[in-house]
């Protein structure tokens, strides 16, 4: 018996373009208001959530908390963008850049809960949980490196800074487009909600932050539906064509493909069943990850192209900042044969562990992804 098409995959082509359209006005309007709530919610709520922030190590911590908890770094990372290029009261850029790596941990999560599908079957299970953990290992590597190093010298800022000045004076780019002002009738209503059914000033901006962040969850939820139904076949039937050729294609393929799907929890999954069938092998679906590390970073560029005022520039720079950190990422570990087998090497020896006693993937999974992060937010209020 085959399934019945879904009611995303039936759209008509035509059709389907203009929903995606509707729903990625929809996403901006919501980093919007994200931005126009926090400026309400007041200032001793927003000086108490940034000095949490300031320690570097608990900001990474609820980066991948936030991550972990929508399941989205698409979604965590858009908005930090709002955060940091709020109207009033920012969130500064040295609290966020923490944060945003985080949201890498954080977004490992998924493939690596879909890898416990084959947990029955260890041999299967070896391969899946390999590959979806040196999407982890690599993370937690570039962590530790570009972290410290932001820390000292503010490298990964700077840049992003003065690339942000080059994309400011780009022909073309113009903030006082009918889009910015199309963004601000679209949030509107719910200020105008807020208004009618909340009396105080901090009380509308919870209310407007909120229902902004419900906007943005539910408009990526959709988005990534409909883009999924449109392209997972697509992506399925040629995914080891385009694994056997040179690393730079597969690396090509998974920015793509994150892009077209706007997520890269959708690109890193497809591979683990992929692996567990063993049709590819770990080397193989490392460089298609690396390629949905910087894909993913387009959701955060198109969130920072929402902001306005004088902090807009701020937004832009987080971004880049993303944006820069997956890139030295993937060109400090994966050309160098020695640094690239180092999260091969600890994912094919924690799979291995994970083999033989299975219960660990389970706790390795809870206490990295929700059990640390939590704790670390809990002591730091």
């Amino acid at each position: 018996m085959t399934a019945s098409p879904s009611a995303e995959s039936s759209l008509h082509p035509a059709l389907r373009v203009l929903v995606v359209v509707l729903l990625l006005f929809l996403f901006l309007t919501g980093v919007k208001g994200l931005g126009d709530g926090f400026k309400l919610l007041g200032q001793d709520l927003l000086d108490s959530f940034f000095r949490a922030t300031e320690n570097p190590f608990v900001a990474l911590m609820i980066g991948i908390l936030a991550t972990t908890l929508v399941q989205s770094s698409s979604v965590s990372t858009s908005m930090i963008v709002g955060l940091v290029a709020a109207p009033e009261n920012p969130l500064p850029i040295e609290n966020a850049i923490p944060m945003v790596m985080g949201t890498n941990i954080g977004t490992t999560v998924t493939n690596t809960v879909v890898s416990l599908a084959h947990m029955t079957r260890r041999d299967e299970f070896q391969r899946a949980f390999a590959v979806a953990t040196c999407h982890d290992f690599f993370n937690f590597l570039t962590v530790a490196v570009l972290l410290p190093l932001e820390l000292a010298t503010g490298l990964g800022r700077r840049v992003a800074t003065a690339l942000s000045g080059l994309v400011s004076g780009m022909g073309g780019v113009d903030y006082d487009s009918p889009l910015k002002g199309a963004i601000s009738a679209g949030i509107a209503p719910l200020h105008w909600l807020a208004e009618a059914l909340v009396e105080s000033g901090s009380s509308r901006g919870a209310f407007i932050a909120i229902g902004s962040a419900l906007v943005i969850i539910s408009a990526l939820v959709l988005l990534v539906r409909v883009m999924r139904a449109a392209m997972q076949s697509q992506i399925e039937s040629n995914v080891t064509r385009f694994l056997g050729r040179h690393a730079l294609v597969a690396i090509l393929f998974g920015a793509v493909a994150t892009v077209m799907v706007q997520s890269s929890s959708i690109t890193t999954s497809l591979l683990v069943p992929l692996a567990g069938a063993g049709l590819i092998t770990l080397n193989q679906a490392f460089p298609v990850t690396l390629g949905a590390n910087v894909g993913t970073t387009v959701t955060a560029l198109l969130a920072s192209m929402a902001v306005s005022g004088a902090n807009a520039q701020a937004g832009i720079i987080i971004a880049l900042v993303h944006l820069l950190f997956n890139v030295t990422g993937m060109v400090m570990i994966y050309p160098i044969p020695a640094v690239r087998e180092i999260p091969l090497r600890l994912a094919r020896w924690f799979a291995g562990v994970a083999r033989q006693s299975r219960g660990w993937a389970v706790v390795y999974i809870v206490v990295l992804f929700y059990g640390l992060p939590s704790l670390f937010a809990f002591l730091s209020q």
